[in-house]
């Protein structure tokens, strides 16, 4: 925390300074950020104020306060903004089990964040996406496979969430001891929130006994604000107990504010607090003014979204006084200072980050190894893996094995290089005659996408003619003219112009070509975008974009004849940050599986890369497929034609090695019946091909463990719209699951010695330690994920167990290694029902250590705490 400058050495530099009353103490950073802010609040109206207490602050020009966006995403790198390193989801990140791990990933993110905040405000770029105010952790517990959005956070368990959300914290905002902090972060969504997608502006999460809310689906939050002394909380969506978060005292008032001492800011998930009076959303409030008033009384201090402007009628009509705004704005203002926000980038040190270390090898060095260390093996029948190279032929199959936008997952950047699962297996085997490639199927369609840009012939020759002007409203004579017949592949990040002679930003682009299908049907217009497009079609508008939250995959489709000629025209034009603009347009034809297994009959075996995709379960999604409902999943199964191609290779003898990209459990049930292997790849980032190959060959020993239950199909889950824990997630599921959580394999085994304990009782005041000595019993050297779990047997409503530890440790062959735990205070919590808190609780505990939370796998000692 930083401390505020002694009342004695204000005084001093007070009279030093010779400026007596006229002093502007808000401008003079050698003030604290306090004093600071309470001195600008003394020079703003009511209506400046109010601009201020949006996402998108106006700039206030008589007082030379700069605009500012405080919306930008860092969910697993800088997302939205163009060039950036992208490692695994963080699912996937939770699956290495690495505390270290993720610190440094994040740590690599701020620099990157700091790096293109300056960059942008060199040039005078003040826009979302910009600033130094990252929107993340998303720290919801991931209750229930079918939550599209549980890819973003870490997994099942409230502990692991907890000390991996803190470690992203520390990486974003650095040790805050500096004069000025390097990010803020967020912990989001505040509170009892993960799913459904669908209906979140209108879902009340009602019922929850005051057990669950403490012992699941708080202590990450209170983690991340005590330990983490996080700057930033969204609220969420949907009520909690009839009252909409953002406006929930008990939430923000009594837990957040006054028990958890949280004195950063509290701002709005987007839009929601529209949702406070929209007929169709929680409709607890008759407008924006009374809903404004409320939230901002309950101690929601920003909005993200267009309420808040009403706050200057809710002040003239007494809902709420401008002194009860002060206290929001106050925090804000302090939030800024403490940035360096309003300082001059000369003043600030963390702008000595140059921006050459976006994307720079270094980075993508760490994004690999996170890559590798998020790699779970689920599976290896008969030591099916690793393979081996020499004399291999491979045949590389499956709707994620080429498809580099599958492996960024969602709130993503764009890296400068993505190497697929293909390529890495391509780049493994060095002989591409080893490799044989055949996609076979889309993810959930039986039908799969034929490219047919070869079809579109402009004046200029196979392609697409294009022009460039270096303006952004094709005003003019074209700048440039040239061709583009491959689909096309543009991004501006890394300074890399569209064409020779193109701007970087502001400019335009026009391409035109005839398409003359050679079959009639449905074409498909592809697009992933950043940007400004349009669709023409025979001199037609058809489809525009204009993207505002980075990166987006958009598809138009029509109905086409064979042999009519249509003219296609693309209008583009660079909007904000870096511009990108992939297309292709082709046919869906149907999957034809005895052909694609025809086509690999020469393969020794067959690499079936199998999943969905961040294009399927996502935030509140349109998506409208079998087993998929608003980003949501409704099945959890492996979709079914990927299942009917499994069977099809089987039965022709081929042996599978099922490499699977998702970021929720999959059903693998029937797809094990078929396969030797399972490899859970996640969604891996950039590097994540070449994390994959390096695991199927050898060159890498998988260590990841699951940070979620991997359940055998939605038969074994509760309602989905039901919040209380009972039978959900490994802490209360008393079924069989298919894998269970903090499970995973490796290539050597792993044997563990009786743990022992430094005391056998301890008062609930004392703290004590476990240790426990781990040997690798095999072949090759490997790390292991040594698990601490606690169990209260006598407690018949509480978890079977509960995660209270962990630690990722590498052992050579033949080695053992002593693993020491911490028995502190929060290792020990249970929950108090006279208290109605978690507090340490007398009694007796078994801590049980081991590689998973399966019971075969553990190690027990008994323990007691005595009042």
């Amino acid at each position: 925390m930083k401390q505020k400058l002694p009342g004695i050495l204000l005084l001093g530099l007070f009279f030093l300074t010779g400026t007596g009353c006229t002093t502007e103490i808000w401008k003079d950073n050698s003030y604290s950020p306090e004093e600071r802010a309470d001195d600008l609040l003394k020079e703003l109206t009511l209506e400046e104020k109010v601009s201020l207490m949006v996402d998108q602050n106006a700039p206030i020009e008589r007082l030379g306060i700069k605009e500012y966006n405080w919306w930008n995403e860092a969910l697993h790198g800088v997302a939205r903004a163009g060039r950036a390193t992208v490692f695994p989801q963080p699912v996937g990140m939770a699956a290495a089990f690495d505390r270290d791990m993720v610190l440094d990933v994040f740590s690599t993110i701020s620099d990157e964040a700091r790096a293109k905040h300056h960059y942008f405000k060199e040039r005078g770029e003040r826009e979302r996406y910009q600033g130094l105010t990252m929107w993340t952790p998303n720290i919801n517990v991931f209750r229930d496979p079918r939550w599209g959005r549980g890819m973003e956070a870490y997994g099942e368990d409230p502990f692991m969430n907890g000390v991996l959300g803190t470690a992203v914290v520390k990486g974003l905002q650095g040790d805050r001891t500096g004069k000025y902090d390097k990010l803020h972060a967020c912990a989001k969504h505040y509170a009892v929130h993960s799913g459904p997608e669908w209906n979140r502006h209108s879902f009340n999460a009602k019922n929850i006994k005051p057990r669950d809310l403490h012992e699941t689906y708080l202590p990450a939050f209170k983690k991340l604000v005590i330990d983490g002394d996080v700057r930033m909380v969204m609220c969420a969506y949907n009520r909690f107990e009839g009252v909409p978060c953002c406006g929930n005292d008990q939430l923000l008032q009594d837990i957040l504010r006054n028990e958890w001492g949280f004195d950063g800011v509290i701002l709005s998930d987007c839009w929601g607090i529209n949702d406070f009076y929209n007929e169709n959303a929680h409709a607890t409030h008759p407008d924006a003014k009374t809903a404004s008033a409320d939230a901002v009384l309950a101690g929601t201090d920003l909005n993200c979204g267009d309420s808040y402007p009403a706050l200057v009628e809710a002040v003239e009509q007494g809902l709420i006084t401008e002194e009860q705004l002060n206290v929001s704005l106050r925090r804000l203002l302090i939030a800024r200072f403490e940035l360096g926000e309003m300082d001059s980038d000369e003043e600030v040190e963390w702008s000595k980050i140059p921006h050459s270390i976006v994307s720079s090898p270094e980075h993508a060095a760490k994004a690999l190894e996170a890559a590798r260390k998020s790699m779970t093996l689920l599976m290896n029948k008969d030591n099916a893996l690793p393979l081996k190279k020499e004399g291999l032929t491979v045949a590389v199959m499956g709707p994620n094995a080429n498809d580099s936008l599958m492996q960024w997952g969602n709130y993503n950047g764009t890296p400068t290089a993505t190497t697929t699962i293909l390529q890495g297996i391509r780049n493994a085997l060095g002989n591409d005659a080893q490799v044989i490639y055949e996609q076979g199927t889309e993810w959930v369609d039986n039908r799969i996408f034929k490219s047919v840009f070869d079809q579109c012939i402009s004046e200029k020759g196979q392609g697409f003619s294009a022009q460039y002007w270096n303006n952004p409203d094709r005003e003019g004579e074209p700048d440039v003219e040239t061709i583009v017949n491959t689909p096309f592949n543009f991004h501006t990040g890394g300074a890399t112009v569209f064409a020779p002679g193109v701007n970087l930003t502001d400019f335009s682009a026009k391409y035109k070509s005839v398409f003359t299908p050679e079959q009639s049907g449905e074409v498909f217009f592809n697009f992933y975008v950043n940007g400004i497009i349009r669709l023409l079609i025979d001199g037609k508008p058809v489809f525009e974009h204009r993207a505002g939250h980075g990166g987006r995959k958009q598809e138009y489709k029509m109905e086409t004849e064979a042999g009519k000629s249509y003219e296609i025209e693309l209008e583009f034009a660079h909007h904000m940050s870096e511009a990108e603009l992939n297309f292709n347009i082709g046919y869906m034809a149907k999957v034809d599986i005895p052909a694609s297994v025809a086509r690999v009959a020469g393969a020794d075996v067959v690499v079936f890369a199998s999943g969905i995709s961040p294009f399927l379960e996502g935030e509140e999604m349109g998506v409208d497929l079998p087993g998929f409902k608003g980003g949501d999943r409704t099945d959890i199964a492996l979709p079914a034609i990927q299942k009917e191609m499994l069977k099809a290779l089987h039965e022709a003898g081929k042996e599978i090695i099922l490499v699977n990209c998702s970021g929720s459990a999959i059903g693998f049930e029937e797809a094990a019946d078929y396969s030797s292997a399972i490899l859970q790849a996640w969604y891996p980032g950039q590097a994540g091909g070449q994390a994959v190959a390096e695991v199927l060959f050898g060159d890498y020993n998988p260590a990841g463990r699951l940070p979620v239950t991997f359940y055998k199909s939605v038969d074994q889950l509760p309602n989905f719209q039901d919040y209380n824990m009972a039978n959900r997630t490994y802490r209360y599921f008393k079924g069989e699951p298919l894998y269970p959580f903090g499970y995973g394999l490796s290539y050597t085994t792993f044997s563990y010695d009786q743990p022992e304990l430094s005391k056998t009782s301890i008062s609930t005041d004392e703290e004590a330690s476990l240790k426990v000595s781990v040997t690798n019993t095999g072949d090759y050297d490997g790390e292991e994920v040594v698990q601490l779990y606690l169990q209260k047997p006598d407690d018949k409503e509480g978890p079977l167990l509960t995660l209270r530890g962990f630690q990722r440790i590498f052992i050579p062959k033949g080695e053992t290694v002593e693993v020491e735990f911490q028995l502190t205070e929060d290792v020990l919590e249970w929950w108090n029902a006279d208290a109605q808190r978690m507090t340490p609780l007398a009694g007796d505990y078994r801590l049980l250590v081991g590689g998973s939370s399966q019971v075969q796998d553990l190690h027990e000692a008994a323990l007691t705490v005595v009042q």
